[in-house]
């Protein structure tokens, strides 16, 4: 009797259950669409497209095949512009954690108590995104041009000999990086230590711990997240960055990223299957790295 009951039940719950699974699944389906048209297709495009071969025929022309070639060809080639690119954005990912965890650290933590005087310095943490990003960096490259303010200081000092600008080497391309995405940093550390309870802080100053001992045991871990989220918002978008390495800007030819290499193959010399090679080893060692650095900060479930 009771099995004939708990049947019953079952029963009448399935068409529940298969009725919300439908308007789930109906919910998704613009996402989906969105996903399939803008990301999957675009990517089966890049990757047919990398593996064109030369037209026998027709000089220009690139015709579809398994020309696996391209991609040790574009390894070969542009090493030396890869191995930049990752030092320039993993350096300038550290520069902007400098910078960015004491910004989000005294808007979140010093500031809380001053909700106005907080929520002007988030204004101006994110104002920057209110002027186009090339302006931004046509900006700098006035500042350290050779009439610059910058290198005639720095000239009067004896650091910069006559006529010799900040701009073209890989101190600018890296300043460049680092101040345009120094929100992307400051902003994700910045929501995990405004939602930190400072209760835990002052628990460790009533256990006799100095300052760094509660920064290093108490505010640190528990800012991990965003660290992380800042760490990868900024490493992979500098990684792939073409506009402040490019000679239009604060870069040279000495300054050349991979970024660069893409735009050029793309617009310019129009090869596209090196330059969609490129493209997508650029995103498999991406993938990679900030794997590694996910697996080892310990942080896998926030992925």
């Amino acid at each position: 009797m009771a099995f004939t009951a708990f049947s019953s039940s079952t029963a009448a719950t399935e068409p529940v259950v298969r009725r919300k699974s439908r308007a789930a699944l109906f919910l998704l389906l613009p996402g989906i669409f969105y996903l399939i048209l803008f990301f999957v297709t675009p990517l089966i495009s890049l990757v047919i497209t990398s593996l064109q071969a030369p037209d026998p025929l027709v000089f220009g022309r690139f015709v579809n095949a398994l020309n696996w070639q391209n991609y040790a060809a574009v390894i070969e080639l542009y090493g030396e512009q890869s191995v930049r690119s990752a030092g320039y954005a993993a350096l300038a990912t550290l520069f902007a954690l400098l910078i960015g965890f004491p910004l989000a650290y005294f808007i979140g933590i010093t500031l809380r108590p001053y909700p106005l005087l907080q929520s002007l310095a988030l204004v101006l943490v994110i104002a920057p995104f209110f002027i186009s990003f090339l302006l931004r960096t046509l900006a700098w490259k006035q500042i350290f041009s050779t009439e610059g303010p910058v290198s005639g200081i720095l000239s009067s000092l004896g650091v910069l000999g006559p006529g010799q600008a900040i701009t073209g080497t890989a101190f600018s391309v890296i300043f460049g990086l680092t101040y345009n995405f120094i929100p992307f940093m400051t902003l994700p550390i910045y929501a995990t230590l405004a939602s930190l309870d400072l209760r835990l802080l002052e628990a460790g100053n009533d256990l006799y711990g100095s300052p760094a001992t509660t920064f290093r045991t108490v505010t640190l871990p528990l800012s991990t997240a965003g660290v992380l989220a800042g760490t990868l918002l900024t490493f992979i978008p500098a990684a792939g960055d073409y506009i402040n390495a490019s000679r239009e800007f604060l870069g040279s030819a000495d300054t050349t990223m991979i970024g660069n290499v893409i735009e050029t193959n793309f617009l310019v010399l129009q090869n596209f299957p090196a330059a969609a090679s490129l493209s997508l080893l650029l995103m498999a060692a991406i993938l990679v790295l900030v794997a590694l650095y996910v697996k080892r900060s310990g942080t896998e479930d926030l992925l």
